[in-house]
């Protein structure tokens, strides 16, 4: 599936603007704009630390294919959404997810782990599974679906869509923090349960409104 790129500059000029401005808060030093990801979490390889085990390599594996699809969600509403609460959320949901996509990346070569392919078909090819198979993934036909939707009708599908989305992502970090040794790693967990649980409670706000 192709992944259109109208909106891939503006949604870098998004992400760039929502860190530099939580650099600026106050307490924004251990955080990202989208949530509670801590900025102290490794970016590079080299300063990944402690001991990890199969629910790390796991976790990180399958939540940087995640990861990569809910910023891709996130970029079509730069096109598509007609509710501004719609675009800001997509937004901070990116801003939120690049950074870690960065640190998952660090992990996993710290590891010795294979990185997943960027192509999200070729990743889950690599994993051996179908897009059903990975918690809240939606499939290529659904990813079709939402490209081609457009004003309150792409709001409401992106919404419905997302918190599937996060859903899933919240179990596979629950499990994360249960079962998994690194302590960075299950910082991250912790990190993105924290911050999708609110951004869902915020999107059944916007589908109830």
């Amino acid at each position: 599936m192709t992944t259109p790129l109208r909106g891939a500059a503006a949604l870098t000029a998004a992400v760039t603007l929502s860190i530099v401005l939580a650099a600026c808060g106050g307490d924004a030093a251990t955080e990202t704009a989208g949530g509670a990801t801590p900025a102290d979490l490794p970016t590079t390889a080299e300063q990944v630390e402690g001991e990890n085990n199969e629910a790390d390599v796991t976790f990180a594996q399958g939540m940087l294919p995640h990861h990569r699809q809910a910023v891709q969600m996130s970029e079509l509403a730069l096109d598509r959404a007609e509710d501004p609460e719609v675009l800001a959320l997509a937004e901070e949901i990116a801003a939120a997810q690049e950074p870690e996509i960065l640190t998952m990346t660090a992990f996993l070569e710290a590891w010795g782990a294979e990185v997943p392919a960027e192509d999200m078909e070729m990743s889950m090819e690599m994993e051996g599974m179908d897009s059903g198979g990975m918690a809240g993934m939606m499939s290529p036909e659904q990813m079709a679906e939402l490209e081609t939707a457009e004003g309150a009708a792409f709001d409401e599908m992106f919404l419905s869509m997302m918190v599937e989305h996060h859903e899933g992502a919240v179990a596979m970090a629950e499990t994360e923090h249960d079962e998994g040794q690194n302590p960075a790693a299950k910082e991250l967990a912790q990190a993105i349960v924290d911050t999708q649980e609110s951004e869902i409670a915020r999107m059944q706000d916007l589908l109830d409104s």
